[in-house]
């Protein structure tokens, strides 16, 4: 029997595009924080340390610190999405960045590895290597479908950040949607397909594994979680995921993953997001899906694209794995 939520989810996380506000889930670094953060790059300066050292305790940061509590408290109680503006890039060295920006992801939950190998911090970027096995989306400029990362994991990450460090010179826009509206939405106009996504599906763990290890995972792409929705969603590791199982994908799965697809991309649904230097974005990974569109780049190296990305999880333990 599948265990499904049979009703429309309701409060902040069921939004829709539409109905939200112009610049939705923005919120500023005020004046005082950006003192208290100006402080912390300077004695970051003179303190250096591996990131994976810095915890925010050691630090005397109140007002980043509410600020903070602020972007969890509408992850976890909202709409499960922060704009966070902004670091000043322009007066801030690169690794200095970096560190603000581990410290204040480390606010909302513990940073977790991002690779098998332990790579915790991770830059998006074109690497010029078109997708497959083994080359992530993220390391290329193709287009991409609204996904949840680490969406083959047994333990994926809870909430996702991104920093922007430089634009593309054009393209490369973030889409984001809930995917509770979704499931309302699919209620009502495919209530005959939803439950087949509350049922397995086989995901391409893109050699993010032990040599030898089995190359895919088994998962539901909807799951009710003591009564909230939660989501793992990857089209594309779920089309590769088959053809490394060897299996073919079931009729009725590849028509729920047609209708998803069609109702999260719907004129309304969704949010869009020019993203500027020095932004950060925070969503809740297991509630959201996000994409971006395909982008051109700079011929320069030190122009081209680049976001910096974050994994936080509380549960289990760091290691990529859990």
């Amino acid at each position: 029997m599948v265990v499904m939520i049979e009703r429309d989810i309701t409060g902040p996380i069921a939004w829709r595009g539409a109905e939200l506000g112009p610049d939705p889930g923005r919120i500023r670094i005020e004046a005082d924080a950006l003192a208290e953060l100006d402080a912390l790059a300077a004695e970051l300066a003179d303190n250096p340390l591996p990131l994976a050292a810095l915890r925010p305790g050691d630090f005397d940061l109140p007002r980043l610190s509410a600020l903070m509590a602020r972007v969890a408290r509408e992850l976890e109680e909202g709409r499960g999405f922060v704009i966070l503006d902004r670091l000043p890039m322009e007066r801030l060295a690169p690794d200095t960045a970096r560190a603000i920006y581990w410290l204040l992801g480390s606010m909302i939950a513990r940073p977790v590895a991002q690779k098998w190998d332990g790579t915790m911090i991770y830059d998006v970027h074109d690497t010029g290597r078109p997708p497959g096995n083994g080359v992530r989306p993220d390391q290329t400029n193709a287009e991409q479908n609204f996904h949840t990362d680490n969406s083959y994991n047994n333990c994926s990450p809870a909430y996702v950040g991104l920093l922007c460090v430089r634009t593309a010179r054009s393209g490369g826009v973030s889409h984001i949607v809930s995917f509770a509206a979704a499931h309302n939405e699919l209620r009502r106009r495919h209530g005959n397909l939803l439950p087949r996504l509350y049922q397995p599906f086989h995901f391409d763990r893109q050699r993010e594994h032990a040599p030898g290890d089995v190359m895919t995972t088994w998962h539901a792409m909807f799951e009710d979680h003591a009564g909230r929705l939660r989501a793992r969603l990857s089209r594309f590791q779920v089309v590769n995921g088959y053809k490394l199982a060897g299996a073919e994908l079931d009729a009725d799965g590849a028509a729920a993953m047609a209708v998803l697809e069609d109702v999260m991309n719907a004129p309304g649904m969704g949010v869009d997001f020019h993203f500027k230097p020095g932004e950060m974005q925070f969503l809740d990974n297991r509630r959201i899906g996000h994409r971006r569109t395909g982008f051109e780049d700079w011929p320069e190296a030190d122009r081209k694209r680049l976001l910096v990305r974050l994994w936080l999880r509380n549960e289990g333990r760091p290691f990529y794995n859990g």
